[in-house]
């Protein structure tokens, strides 16, 4: 549960995240656009315990490969990114650019090029203008205030920078005070749980161990991977938590409740931001599953029903087709007893013990232009559970995917 104002490890974000520096370039990446921000830096003045998780897709761009390879190595000290390409099913090529942009990260901070994390995302098959990159990221003014930029020049179908701060009091393990949490992403179309077309990096500067891959894991599970806006999975998704230290303060004890929770409340923050940017996206959805065999089976119904095209155009078209809904379901794997089922939308049953409920029409049409629609479904089967976010589909996701060359 996120951290509310009672609690003891809440603060209003202030502060400046110590020890990191940040800024962006316009490389040109994008033929047409040669002032448009499209590479960005995030720095670290000393080396910080990493975590990392990436695309579950078989196809995996350079960057992701380079970057996890780097991750093996050690401490990172900086994330270097671009927009507009992704370097993804480019040949050796493609590796060696991912490594040129380490290395031009790495010549401008200082440190060695194993340090530097590598992240891109744009159109696949089409390979880097490297040497305007490396000339860009050579120009870059890292300072303290730079995240705006950072977030716009990861932009690419997004239609607004996606950030995310939060604050957390320390003192129940010994020496007191605050530590700062700041993320950044991109992320509006190819989006799918399990991570999809989607960059986001996640920053402390608590000092927090050296497993943070675990923690990754673990705050994925629970915030980007439970959305879903088309069901298409990405070759390039990354998700990077960086911690530097540079507060002195160290997540032990019970404060490290407080820590984790800081950074969890940032990756939701961000997740729940790209779903709201989805491409063509009008209407956000929430569906809760109850009553399943287990939470895996109850996970298995709830990404089945946010993935359904027949369930998201239903959404979009405001019609309340519970049909659409048991259906996929039924599909998911997960075991239903539709004797036992039940579906609600919104404060409104419309099917209950294998049979439709006779339901007010004009309630259900106000439900539908409420914020935060919500969709409850019940399995009848057993006492697992989980929730899941969708979009729904609309003929603007069809007009922006089909004059976006991929």
């Amino acid at each position: 549960m996120a951290m509310t104002e009672g609690d003891p490890w809440f603060a209003r974000p202030t502060g400046d995240l110590l020890g990191f520096t940040t800024g962006a370039a316009a490389a040109g990446v994008r033929d047409g656009t040669p002032t448009r921000l499209d590479v960005a830096l995030i720095v670290s003045d000393r080396p910080c315990y990493a975590g990392g998780v990436f695309t579950t897709n078989q196809v995996i761009a350079a960057p992701c490969v380079v970057t996890r390879r780097h991750l093996e190595r050690g401490p990172l000290r900086a994330i270097v990114v671009n927009s507009g390409n992704a370097n993804a099913c480019t040949g050796e090529q493609g590796e060696r650019d991912a490594i040129a942009m380490a290395k031009a990260a790495a010549d401008k901070i200082g440190c060695d090029l194993h340090e530097i994390a590598v992240a891109s995302t744009g159109v696949i098959g089409v390979a880097l203008p490297i040497e305007r990159i490396t000339s860009a990221i050579a120009s870059i003014d890292l300072r303290s205030d730079g995240w705006d930029d950072v977030a716009r020049a990861m932009m690419t179908t997004d239609t607004r920078p996606k950030l995310s701060r939060h604050d957390c009091v320390l003192g129940w393990a010994g020496a007191s005070g605050t530590i700062h949490v700041r993320g950044v992403a991109k992320g509006a179309g190819m989006i799918h749980p399990n991570m999809a077309t989607m960059l986001a990096f996640v920053l402390t500067d608590a000092v927090v161990g050296a497993n943070l891959t675990g923690l990754t894991r673990s705050f994925a599970a629970e915030s980007f991977n439970r959305i879903s806006i088309d069901g298409d999975t990405s070759t390039n998704d990354t998700l990077l938590l960086l911690a530097n230290g540079a507060s002195g303060l160290k997540a032990e004890g019970k404060d490290r409740y407080g820590v984790q929770d800081a950074l969890f409340r940032t990756c939701d923050e961000l997740a729940q931001e790209i779903l709201a940017d989805g491409e063509g996206v009008t209407r956000v959805f929430k569906v809760v599953v109850r009553n399943a065999a287990s939470d895996e089976e109850a996970m298995l119904a709830a990404r089945a029903i946010t993935t359904s095209n027949l369930v998201k155009t239903a959404i979009h078209g405001a019609d309340p087709n519970w049909g659409r809904i048991i259906a996929a379901a039924g599909r998911s794997g997960a075991k239903v007893d539709q004797t036992r089922a039940a579906i609600r939308i919104g404060d409104v049953n419309v099917f209950e013990s294998g049979a439709p409920c006779a339901f007010d029409k004009a309630r259900m049409r106000e439900i539908f232009t409420e914020p935060g629609l919500r969709i409850r479904i019940e399995l009848g089967v057993g006492k697992g559970k989980a929730e899941a976010w969708g979009t729904d589909l609309s003929e603007e996701y069809v007009r922006i995917n089909a004059d976006y060359t991929t």
